[in-house]
């Protein structure tokens, strides 16, 4: 089978279908991959980003976490990245989020932690008097979705027959 595509101009989503074949959903029979696009770039950059406050104290609490949340979805929508999924725990956030690839992870990632650690700080002072900065300069981030590696290996091999 050969490919089928939609694409066009300007900002959007586009499901795309490889081969009918290679590509699966939950019961392994179909898969479709929707894309997205800004004025050059069609992509799809999904990412799971990890990060603890510093010395991973367990300081996400008593109303911290709400407000991180709050803080994370404002910086997103501003940065034009979808938040697919957000959990806080007390020693750690974990975040599975859609960015441009022009935009890239990491300003995301400085942008979320930079703003959070600022407000956090003003609105709860004991945050101040328990750590020095509110976030390790550190994070883990991993991509994410797709298709796997072997079905797109087998897909471009495939364009050598189309």
């Amino acid at each position: 089978m050969g490919s089928s595509r939609r694409v066009s101009a300007g900002h959007g989503i586009f499901p795309v279908a490889l081969d009918k074949d290679a590509l699966y959903n939950d019961d392994m029979s179909s898969y479709t991959i929707s894309y997205k696009s800004n004025n050059n770039v069609v992509y799809s950059c999904k990412y799971h980003v990890v990060w603890c406050p510093k010395y991973r104290r367990g300081v996400l609490v008593n109303g911290v976490d709400a407000r991180l949340k709050d803080i994370i979805q404002s910086v997103c929508t501003e940065s034009r990245a979808e938040l697919l999924k957000l959990d806080v725990m007390p020693d750690h956030v974990h975040l599975l989020v859609e960015v441009d690839p022009q935009y890239g992870i990491h300003r995301l990632v400085r942008q979320i932690k930079g703003r959070s650690s600022r407000l956090l700080r003003q609105e709860y002072p004991w945050l101040k008097s328990r750590l020095p900065s509110l976030w390790t300069h550190s994070y883990f981030v991993s991509t994410v979705g797709g298709a796997p590696l072997e079905v797109i290996k087998q897909y471009i091999e495939n364009q050598k027959r189309v």
